[in-house]
């Protein structure tokens, strides 16, 4: 049985349905051909031109990340441009890219959910309730932990550093500090600190944050862990991969899906 582009967007959609996206985003197909069959797939955070070689290489013609390629639209599409070559190359060897981003964000079993259970929480209420939510489910950006034990904000960290096996992290407050409530929110939260704030979280954990939003929430009395953008998100798109095998052999179908080996964090520390 063929596995085409349309049958993994559907797949797809039923898992984190388009409709749930921010409005500002763009998700789905980027480039292709929904009734292309595919080979193989690739799973990736970025499309980058690096991936777009590593799918080439390991005869990938579907790409799935979670960052959107056309999250600004272009006025051209020329050689000339980063995103530009970057559409080129798909189209050049026939490379289909679909994203899901801040809708796969948001659905139960998404991004929130898995790096909340990742991080040891198994319970936990929506810091932002999605309004197109489907009836019964809690879905939205962020996930508000409730602890049955105190714990350090400095506990807290090793924690984060020791479940999302990573080197280092930032974070500022006192790390005596003793945390009850915890707001999550993968990738780059820091829009969402006034609601953490409002909703009674003592600690955000999250990526990207600035100088300034830190200094003054850490002034207000919240710790605030910032474990990487890059951190934060990339071990919940391997689970998304896993996901996506079982629903694929569940349906009938032989095709690989392999995860990139290209997606590596942008910042390096010296």
């Amino acid at each position: 049985m063929s596995l085409k582009v349309r049958d993994i967007r559907d797949i797809m959609e039923s898992y984190a349905p388009s409709y749930l996206k921010e409005s500002y985003d763009n998700v789905g197909l980027m480039v292709g051909d929904l009734d292309s069959e595919i080979t193989k797939i690739l799973i990736a955070l970025d499309c980058t031109l690096d991936v777009i070689k590593e799918a080439v290489d390991k005869n990938c013609n579907l790409i799935v990340s979670h960052h959107p390629l056309l999250f600004l639209k272009p006025s051209t599409i020329t050689n000339d441009t980063l995103q530009g070559k970057k559409i080129i190359e798909l189209i050049r060897n026939n490379i289909n890219l679909y994203s899901s981003h801040t809708n796969l964000d948001v659905a139960t079993d998404g991004m929130n959910d898995i790096i909340t259970k990742l991080l040891g929480f198994n319970e936990w209420t929506v810091l932002e309730p999605c309004s197109l939510a489907s009836e019964g489910k809690e879905q939205g950006i962020g996930r508000l932990v409730e602890l049955e034990d105190a714990i350090t904000l400095i506990s807290l960290c090793k924690k984060v550093k020791e479940k999302l096996k990573i080197d280092s992290l930032r974070y500022s407050g006192d790390g005596e500090k003793l945390i009850n409530k915890i707001a999550i929110v993968n990738g780059s939260g820091e829009d969402y600190f006034k609601q953490a704030f409002k909703a009674g979280a003592e600690c955000i954990i999250t990526g990207d944050t600035s100088y300034h939003y830190v200094s003054d929430y850490s002034e207000m009395g919240i710790g605030i862990i910032d474990a990487g953008h890059f951190e934060t998100e990339w071990p919940s798109m391997i689970v998304v991969s896993e996901k996506l095998k079982r629903v694929l052999n569940e349906e009938g179908y032989s095709n690989e899906v392999v995860v990139s080996d290209k997606c590596k964090p942008v910042y390096k520390f010296f």
